[in-house]
């Protein structure tokens, strides 16, 4: 049970491997407060880039760039306007991870070879479908939550007043399918984002163990490659992040579909505006990655020490 709440390619590589005795319950509990304190640190830059990408050109366009955003939120709404939007992520969390790992583990299952590993290959298409997966069944519906809730401080007169309360208010506009705007670019987006990370992340693994397939990989090169690996899936798949953002905002009637979407920016705004936000998303992800790691492996210690 403890590897389906565990990052993947930490098996075999020196990475949070769990001792012996670990539960899957020491996983879950490890898992979320991780996750917990990762999101309130990397929240706000997280927020920052979906506010640019919402920033279209022309009369509606309010930043002149990342410091100009942050200035005139904490401005307008305090310090804790750049959280807006931060419980549907807390909430979220959960459900999102246990998709991914477990279908990850489900797809590892089928494709494993005879000597416990994945191939290049069996690691692209794992870690697509347990993107895909993730994007129907947690994404979709906690990404068009957080950036409506974003999108709605914009306004003059926010409506949403809390989570639920936001909630209630678009299903009972549009519909559940109001909670479920963007999803095929959500699936490219997560199905993309896990295929470049595990391929990124186990090349350069094999590349330090240059053949020896029993040596260690120290948890700070772990933690360093991750953040390799999470910059290679934003410069990759930005583009389908920025679509996916503007499919999910507010005004997301004003597209047919993801495809129309698509060809709306690249019409009106240039081909620059696909990149909107990548320098906070960058920040992030590679801080996602290195957190997760150093403060997972923190707590699965001290739980080893006091909870046999």
């Amino acid at each position: 049970m403890y590897s389906l709440f565990r990052r993947p390619w930490m098996a075999n590589n020196g990475a949070a491997a769990p001792a012996a005795g670990n539960t899957g319950l020491k996983g879950i509990i490890a898992g979320g407060i991780t996750g917990g304190i990762e999101i309130c640190i990397t929240f706000p830059t997280e927020y920052v880039k979906t506010q640019l990408q919402l920033d279209e050109k022309g009369g509606q366009k309010q930043y002149n760039g990342i410091v100009d955003c942050v200035k005139k939120t904490v401005k307008t709404h305090g310090f804790f306007g750049l959280y807006r939007g931060l419980s549907v992520l807390l909430y979220g969390s959960i459900p999102k991870s246990a998709v991914r790992f477990g279908s990850f583990e489900a797809l590892k299952n089928q494709m494993v070879q005879p000597d416990g590993s994945l191939s290049i290959s069996g690691r692209l298409l794992c870690g697509l479908g347990a993107g895909v997966m993730e994007a129907i069944f947690a994404v979709t519906p906690m990404e068009t939550v957080k950036v409506k809730f974003i999108n709605d401080q914009r306004s003059a007169n926010p409506r949403f007043k809390g989570f639920l309360h936001g909630v209630g208010i678009i299903v009972k506009e549009q519909g559940v399918g109001g909670v479920y705007k963007g999803l095929s670019a959500t699936i490219m987006k997560q199905g993309s984002n896990q295929a470049i990370r595990f391929f990124v992340m186990e090349t350069l693994k094999d590349m330090y163990k240059g053949g020896d397939s029993d040596k260690k990989v120290p948890k700070v090169v772990v933690g360093g490659f991750g953040a390799v690996a999470g910059a290679a899936s934003v410069f990759g798949n930005t583009p389908i992040d920025v679509v996916k953002t503007r499919m999910q905002g507010l005004e997301a009637s004003k597209y047919k579909n993801t495809l129309d979407c698509f060809w709306k920016i690249w019409k009106n705004e240039g081909v620059f505006a696909f990149y909107k936000g990548t320098v906070p998303r960058l920040g992030r992800v590679c801080l996602d990655v290195a957190i997760t790691f150093m403060i997972y492996d923190s707590f699965m210690e001290v739980f080893n020490k006091i909870w046999p």
